[in-house]
């Protein structure tokens, strides 16, 4: 992993595509929260779930449909949401997407 503390660093770069996977690293990792980038090939997902903190999640690259309590969103390179606390939430790639995702515990 290319050390990017303290200096600028590549985002997208930071985290790889795989065939017929989701890959995922964590780049902050704090009591108050985390930071994690994910790459997700395309058709690849995480079902629903929730989650006892709010996330906001921005897309860095491809397309993804994210669910929230049941109401579909596409989400496209360069746009933001924020998925709630304790609200049941599932993403799914349209196509290979890259995403970071920032939690907020505190």
């Amino acid at each position: 992993m290319m050390n990017i503390i303290g200096q600028a660093g590549d985002l997208i770069g930071l985290v790889g595509y795989q065939d017929d996977a989701v890959v995922s690293k964590e780049i902050i990792k704090k009591n108050t929260g985390t930071v994690t980038l994910f790459a997700f090939d395309k058709s690849q997902g995480l079902s629903e779930h929730t989650a006892p903190f709010d996330a906001l999640v921005y897309i860095l690259d491809g397309k993804a449909e994210i669910t929230i309590s049941g109401k579909s969103s596409d989400i496209k390179s360069g746009q933001i949401i924020i998925m709630p606390a304790n609200k049941p939430h599932a993403l799914k790639a349209i196509e290979r997407f890259k995403m970071m995702l920032v939690m907020i515990k505190a």
